[in-house]
């Protein structure tokens, strides 16, 4: 089993920047991928990014590719996701999510079976 926990949440205006962080515990050395979606009010989760802990290959999504950075936070079984440039349309609970076995669209939620709790993103206009 692998335990994530999710920290850096917070509330933030237009324009401005959160820095979220991800710590794996348990059996974390079976990790293949880890991964951020997010979920706003009334919609469905969706991907934001993800990273592969063998290469450290990125995949982001359209509406965040130019804005956030995904990356290992130094030991493998952690990661940050670097928001810059937030925008209202952030405004979300952030999941962090882990694999255990290669994938090849690291976009699809139904490549992690470990899920933290969430923290929530709330940007003001």
């Amino acid at each position: 089993q692998v335990e994530l926990v999710e920290s850096g949440g917070g509330l933030v205006q237009a324009g401005g920047s959160l820095r979220l962080s991800c710590a794996a515990s348990g059996r974390s050395s079976r990790i293949t991928h880890m991964g951020w979606f997010r979920q706003a009010p009334g919609k469905e989760r969706e991907f934001v990014a993800a990273i592969r802990r063998n290469g450290g290959g990125t995949s982001y999504a359209d509406s965040v590719k130019v804005r956030f950075t995904i990356a290992r936070d130094g030991a493998e079984n952690a990661m940050l996701l670097q928001m810059n440039s937030l925008e209202p349309e952030d405004t979300a609970v952030y999941y962090c999510a882990a694999g255990d076995r290669t994938v090849y669209y690291l976009s699809r939620s139904s490549g992690y079976p470990y899920w933290g709790q969430g923290t929530q993103v709330t940007v003001s206009s």
